[in-house]
């Protein structure tokens, strides 16, 4: 029924945009986005499940891209319609075919967490104690908090001393975070956006047994870590930071307070405003870059609509100039990058990224996908994340180490930013994933020392 829905308003969208109703088409999808999202949050109760927030982001991404606001945006190819519908589709089927092969194409109407309720929406009320289940314990996660934020920081330090500046007190220099990277030590820095979700996991999971020096000690690295990504003037490292440790108290909650919400908004906006200044990126500066169709758009409407729209222009944009396909060494970069190989060999990775406008770099997740391989690639790769986002829902309900909701909420959040970037080729990625596989086998090890 939803995939019927879906394709429905696919096409109409389609048709709509052939005849340049840009407007009717954007919201057709927009739609079609709410539908599908509403239709796994009513199925499951759970407020990030990847399927729904996958559908929600991607699909309504598109919508927003069909509007059609910048005069960089044209007509896009059919190829690429095409590509953007087998990219929900193939991900929204196999994540079906598993549930069905499973017998759980419907889920438990009791909520997504065994002996937990379902929450009807998000509420400010604490509801339900948020005990551990299953014998879920905190071991090891102070630990992982003040280690990756004192190697985050150490890495952070380095950087500073090595380059001679920080790059919030720069000034006249739009792309100072550019280079700010020393080769191998940057992933290190950037660490630090695990560690606010790894705070909530600990404050979470400890319930009052730790002393108060211990949860002074936490709330500090918490902050510090947090303002890592300022000092870097690094807007989308500071949102993966916040949005982490959102997700990850959404799982364990199952809701997330209102007022919450609305502070964490506020004052994401105030930083993000303030980064944007730090970065010498001023309103006539950004209006050139954008090309808005109407100038006298507010940069708080033209700037977020540009970082969502021109993402699928980009790859429209490779579409129609991509000469031939790399055949899977765009998609194997961060094997060339962690492994130091495009150093010795710079032609594995001499795969230049075809874009609309220079400055404009964002792509979608699908980029390199179909880079390597055309529409087949895209549907492989849609598949394959299907079948793992179905494998991480399966798996939550019985989730034995608080680290596996870290895990979950980074897939969360790369299917939530599905609009901005490749994610899987980039070596920042399996980092970051790399950094939570050794948190776990710390945690599971301290906990095996204490019992045994």
């Amino acid at each position: 029924m939803d995939m019927a829905v879906y394709t429905a308003c696919y096409l109409a969208a389609y048709l709509l945009d052939l005849g340049s109703y840009h407007w009717p088409a954007g919201f057709c999808l927009m739609a079609a986005a709410l539908w599908l999202y509403g239709a796994e949050y009513r199925r499951t109760g759970n407020l990030v499940h990847l399927r729904g927030i996958f559908s929600l982001f991607w699909v309504g991404g598109q919508g927003v891209a069909c509007l059609k606001l910048s005069r960089l945006q044209v007509p896009w190819s059919p190829v690429t319609w095409i590509c953007f519908y087998l990219a929900f589709a193939g991900f929204y089927l196999t994540f079906e075919l598993f549930s069905r092969r499973e017998g759980a194409a419907k889920e438990p109407t009791g909520g997504w967490r065994t002996g937990r309720p379902a929450r009807s929406r998000i509420s400010g009320r604490g509801g339900q104690s948020a005990q551990p289940l299953g014998g879920i314990s905190g071991v090891g996660l102070f630990e992982s908090v003040m280690g990756v934020t004192a190697l985050s920081l150490a890495a952070f330090c380095f950087e500073a001393w090595y380059l001679g500046y920080i790059p919030f007190l720069v000034r006249g220099v739009p792309h100072a975070y550019s280079y700010f990277h020393v080769t191998g030590v940057h992933y290190f820095t950037v660490s630090c956006v695990l560690v606010p979700a790894l705070g909530v996991l600990y404050f979470l999971t400890d319930r009052g047994r730790s002393g108060r020096c211990k949860k002074i000690l936490a709330a500090a690295a918490v902050i510090a870590a947090l303002a890592i990504p300022v000092l870097c003037v690094s807007r989308f490292q500071l949102i993966l930071a916040v949005a982490l440790a959102v997700f990850v108290y959404i799982l364990w909650e199952g809701s997330f307070p209102v007022v919450w919400g609305a502070g964490i908004a506020v004052l994401m906006v105030a930083a993000y405003v303030v980064l944007t200044i730090a970065r010498s990126h001023d309103v006539a500066y950004l209006n050139g870059i954008f090309e808005m169709k109407n100038s006298n758009m507010p940069i708080f409407i033209t700037q977020p609509y540009m970082y969502i729209a021109n993402n699928y222009e980009n790859f429209n944009y490779l579409v129609e100039h991509l000469e031939q396909f790399a055949f899977g060494m765009r998609s194997l970069f961060p094997l060339w990058a962690l492994t130091g190989l495009k150093f010795i060999m710079p032609s594995l990775a001499d795969y230049p990224i075809l874009v609309n406008k220079e400055e404009l770099t964002t792509v979608t997740l699908f980029y390199d996908a179909y880079y390597d391989f055309g529409a087949a690639g895209v549907l492989v790769f849609s598949c394959v994340l299907g079948a793992v986002s179905w494998l991480l829902v399966k798996k939550l309900r019985r989730m034995s180490s608080p680290v596996g909701y870290l895990l979950y909420a980074q897939i969360g959040v790369y299917l939530m930013l599905s609009f901005f970037t490749t994610w899987f080729s980039n070596p920042t990625t399996w980092f970051y994933l790399a950094a939570t596989a050794a948190i776990w086998l710390f945690c599971l090890a301290i906990e095996r020392m204490r019992k045994g």
